[in-house]
């Protein structure tokens, strides 16, 4: 190799060095030593891709209260004077020897948030915030207290509005469509956690339409923005700073889960919380479940869409309208039921004695029925149900209803059968079917004795699912017990 070509070569290596060294200088230190612009380029890079939220904090805050209660409990109040003694020796031993003493009334306290709606004082909450509080404060972002009364409040929803009386006019919250939520979104929580006034917290919406067993209307707002206690009752905000939630619940120990009242219920209920202080619902009287795969194919459905009906109240609007039990509703004035939770919200939102269409689906095939949707009531439903008999299939150990144990449990009917024992591991067990439970169906078939309960069975096919009627507590489902090759 020549001179030149050894020069070349080496003058070649200099430079992929020196391109090497800067390269590695503008990755570990960030930028370069006499290029002061680059810093700023990127912060500003930085500062368009996630912008700062503190305008919108500092327009939302004051609408943002706190909110401390004050409840008195009757009892005796051992908290203070027994200290750590009463969680080292248990309540059992307190109560076998303080129990017959002297009671007194205690306060308790307790914290929470909420958010004004508009100038005159109202303000959105928690209803467990405030359900048993026999004082009410509430402080604004100016450290002004006022009193506080409650105007309504509804436990189903876990909503309630109060008002304070102000002196001057109050910066009211925007409120915002809840609909328009997309998975993923931006929200920002604000409120009261642990006493730490007018925290703010940042995250995402996680889910939508959560049901966490609150209530019979659930339909949560899922995010992983902080909410600890004491944000009960507080606002989620999207980024144009509209309140889109009401901060309501948590899951004990987990971490990022946190619940939001959707604010598109709330502003629902808010005539009647304001005019009435309670909120009426719709009702059918109707008992229903999800419609599985199986119970799908058994009830000649093409899709596991709609609300099946497991049971219908006497004397409510259901059964006048003449809806079965075995029934599938698939819409509800007009509105597609694809999900089975839909159906309860979208009844009790229906105003009280309106005619409605409901789209069933009965033995295959479609219909719809007129009805007049009534008032919802609490009532109290009968358990409906002859030599003792005893047969185990699935694992299941049934009998007939005797009367003794009809008079035992307080039945009004006799028919159909009770199980009285279940396998582990059995498919009984798997289908959730428990000791105590009474079979009034096999396959939408009566069976009101033992002898029924195996004619049918012996024409089932088990591999295929035997749906079953199951009466528990009251209520009626159905459950669909699958035999597994090789086993029972």
């Amino acid at each position: 190799m020549t001179n030149k070509k050894w020069l070349l070569t080496i003058g070649i290596l200099i430079v992929v060095a020196a391109a090497c060294l800067y390269l590695k200088g503008r990755l570990a230190g960030g930028e370069v030593v006499g290029n002061p612009s680059s810093a700023s380029s990127r912060q500003a890079a930085f500062e368009k891709g996630l912008p700062s939220l503190s305008g919108l904090v500092k327009e939302t805050k004051p609408s943002v209260v706190n909110i401390s209660t004050t409840t008195l409990v009757r009892g005796m109040d051992t908290s203070n004077r027994f200290g750590n003694f009463r969680e080292f020796f248990g309540d059992e031993f307190f109560d076998k020897f303080f129990g017959d003493a002297p009671t007194r009334d205690h306060k308790q306290r307790s914290l929470g948030s909420g958010f004004i709606i508009d100038k005159e004082g109202y303000i959105l909450t928690n209803n467990h915030v405030v359900e048993k509080a026999s004082s009410i404060r509430v402080k604004l972002s100016d450290d002004k207290e006022y009193d506080a009364k409650v105007v309504g409040k509804d436990a189903k929803t876990d909503i309630a509005l109060i008002r304070i009386n102000p002196k001057n006019s109050l910066p009211a919250a925007r409120l915002g469509d809840s609909d328009n939520l997309d998975v993923g979104d931006w929200v920002v929580a604000v409120g009261n956690p642990y006493g730490l006034d007018h925290t703010v917290t940042v995250g995402i919406v996680s889910a939508k339409g959560r049901i966490i067993g609150q209530g019979p209307y659930d339909d949560f707002i899922q995010t992983d923005a902080s909410i600890n206690p004491g944000n009960s009752g507080g606002p989620l905000f999207n980024l144009r700073g509209e309140v889109v939630g009401i901060n309501s619940a948590i899951i004990s120990g987990g971490q990022g889960i946190g619940f939001a009242v959707p604010v598109n219920i709330a502003k629902s209920l808010l005539v009647q919380l304001k005019s009435k202080g309670k909120v009426v619902r719709g009702w059918l009287g109707v008992v229903i479940q999800k419609v599985t795969p199986e119970l799908a194919k058994s009830f000649d459905l093409k899709e596991s869409e709609g609300a099946l009906v497991s049971d219908v109240i006497d004397n409510s609007p259901a059964s006048k309208a003449d809806i079965r039990r075995g029934d599938v509703i698939v819409s509800f004035d007009g509105k597609p039921i694809k999900d089975m939770e839909v159906l309860p919200r979208t009844v009790a939102a229906t105003e009280v004695g309106k005619k409605v269409a409901v789209g069933l689906v009965r033995d295959g095939k479609r219909m719809d029925i007129n009805i007049a949707v009534a008032e919802v009531a609490e009532e109290e439903r009968e358990v409906q149900g002859s030599a003792p008999e005893v047969e185990k299939y699935f694992g299941l150990v049934v009998q007939n209803i005797t009367p003794e144990i009809a008079r035992h449990l307080d039945l009004k009917d006799r028919r159909g059968v009770i199980v009285t024992d279940i396998h582990q591991g059995s498919p009984g067990e798997d289908a959730d079917i428990r000791a105590g439970d009474i079979v009034k169906e096999i396959n939408r078939k009566p069976v009101t004795n033992v002898a029924e309960f195996r004619e049918v069975l012996a024409k089932a096919k088990p591999r295929d699912g035997v749906v079953m009627l199951v009466k528990r507590d009251n209520v009626s489902f159905y459950a669909v017990v699958r035999e597994e090759k090789g086993k029972w």
